[in-house]
């Protein structure tokens, strides 16, 4: 049986409010999800989460927010 995954949440998650990424391993991957949506779960390996990451750091995905 495998162990229990277990998530990590953001340090900007705000304490008042229960919407969070958060993340955790599993074997090779890693594994994302919104706190208020925990069966929705994104698998990614570590190449394709620093490349989603870089691109957030340099603001290609802000138009989806703004």
């Amino acid at each position: 049986m495998d162990a229990p995954i277990q998530w990590q949440k953001s340090s900007f998650s705000g304490a008042e409010g229960p919407n969070c990424v958060e993340l955790a391993r599993h074997g090779d991957a890693l594994l994302i999800r919104e706190s208020d949506e925990p069966e929705l779960i994104v698998s990614v390996g570590r190449a394709g989460l620093a490349a989603f990451l870089a691109g957030v750091k340099a603001g290609e995905f802000d138009h989806f927010v703004s």
